[in-house]
């Protein structure tokens, strides 16, 4: 993106002229920013632009042993900027920028107000640097790159040359994708998977304990369940396990924090349900998803959240009860068609399983695992754990066993209650 614009007055600047370079563009939320070099006593000059202002109010901040701020107001005809013409004479004081009140006319005096929506602006970059690291821009994120001969997928090349990658995610994803197969193809191909692992590196540890430990009390209960005729029914225990593991992956990844690189495409998309899409889209993966710099979650949208991962939750439960009972019942009726026995128990109807799958995953599940989220936020952020990472790993580990326990218990329950088994 290249800006050239016309500057009708700037206010109260000396007389040195402005030694202008290459403009080095920053865009943001509608915003841009371009560099210029003035004198010795000054580093640089940055002039932020908002686009959505028919006559723009241009800050240019000259940053030296001492900070001044002026004002600078144009009018931009179009979105290119190729000359940059300065007057140099005393002009109105305009209007500040978003976040603050208007400044009033004046010959040669400044334009107030606006300094405190910018400098909060300032503050939310600062922090979001402190976290994930400064923001790369394309030339950057190409020279990393090239230097470890490697290719960026295609979103995260158009995310470089829009808004640009912190350097924490793009680090993050180039030892990723040199890990061993499969992760390193998964992480080269699949977007879900990809996203999930820059904001949350212990993502796969927290899928994989799930498995293993909804596996361990699946298989213990089975063979307690079915003794002497566990091999005899080994079909039937490998449709459950084989369920089981998908509805393991959807638990923790739909709620499981991501990466958001770029701009997404359902920003912009339009169409029916378009509101609602960009209205999902803007919600918190979970209840108590941390926020970040340019990331905020009003409560409303937490409130929100529980509600729409229920839904969410729901319909795995319902289509994974479906398929797995839709297995079990034709294995039992397959094998109940060649031998019959006073001891066979009656065969699962089999919507109604499925229902009750759905209801328990949307409403039980839903509510535990946002719980879950939220602890393990906690225990993740608190001093030993940053100090000691495996202590966050065990606690995981406990609280997720506890969870998978009380979980099969209820499950049983809304089972007998509802007439299912």
């Amino acid at each position: 993106m290249s800006l050239s614009f016309k500057i009708s007055h700037i206010s109260n600047l000396s007389s040195d002229v402005f030694n202008t370079v290459e403009p080095r563009i920053q865009c943001r939320a509608g915003q841009a920013s371009v560099c210029f070099r003035r004198s010795a006593d000054f580093v640089s000059t940055r002039i932020h632009w908002s686009s959505e202002l028919s006559s723009r109010s241009l800050r240019a901040r000259c940053v030296g042993s001492d900070v001044v701020t002026r004002e600078i107001f144009g009018r931009s005809k179009d979105e290119t900027f190729r000359e940059l013409e300065p007057e140099l004479d005393g002009g109105d004081g305009g209007g500040g920028d978003e976040g603050g009140s208007n400044g009033g006319n004046g010959d040669g005096g400044d334009g107030g107000g606006g300094e405190g929506g910018d400098d909060g602006e300032d503050e939310a970059d600062k922090a979001e640097e402190k976290e994930f690291g400064p923001l790369l821009k394309f030339d950057e994120v190409i020279k990393e790159t090239e230097r470890r001969g490697i290719t960026l997928p295609e979103d995260m090349l158009d995310a470089a040359k829009s808004v640009g990658i912190r350097k924490l995610f793009l680090l993050r994803y180039l030892d990723l994708q040199g890990s061993v197969w499969p992760l390193g193809f998964l992480m080269r191909t699949c977007t879900m998977l990809r996203n999930r692992m820059l904001a949350d590196p212990s993502f796969l540890f927290k899928v994989g304990t799930e498995i293993a430990i909804d596996s361990c009390c699946a298989t213990f209960a089975e063979v307690q369940k079915r003794g002497e005729d566990f091999w005899s029914e080994f079909e039937l225990y490998a449709a459950d396990l084989l369920v089981g593991l998908v509805v393991d992956v959807a638990l923790v990844g739909l709620l499981a924090p991501y990466a958001r690189i770029g701009k997404t495409s359902v920003a912009s998309s339009t169409g029916l349900f378009s509101g609602v899409k960009r209205a999902c889209a803007a919600l918190p993966s979970s209840v108590f998803e941390a926020e970040r710099p340019g990331c905020k979650f009003s409560v409303n949208q937490r409130i929100a959240t529980f509600f729409y991962k229920g839904v969410l939750y729901g319909s795995v439960g319902f289509g994974c009860g479906l398929i797995g009972q839709g297995i079990a019942n034709l294995i039992m009726t397959a094998k109940r068609s060649i031998k019959k026995s006073e001891e066979d128990v009656p065969v699962p109807p089999l919507f109604e399983s499925a229902a009750l799958w759905g209801v328990f995953l949307g409403l039980s599940s839903n509510a535990r695992y946002q719980i879950i989220n939220g602890l393990e936020r906690v225990v993740e952020g608190s001093t030993a754990a940053k100090r000691i990472p495996v202590v966050a790993m065990a606690f995981t580990v406990g609280v997720r066993f506890a969870n998978n326990v009380y979980g099969g218990m209820q499950f049983v329950d809304w089972a007998k209650l509802s007439g299912v088994q």
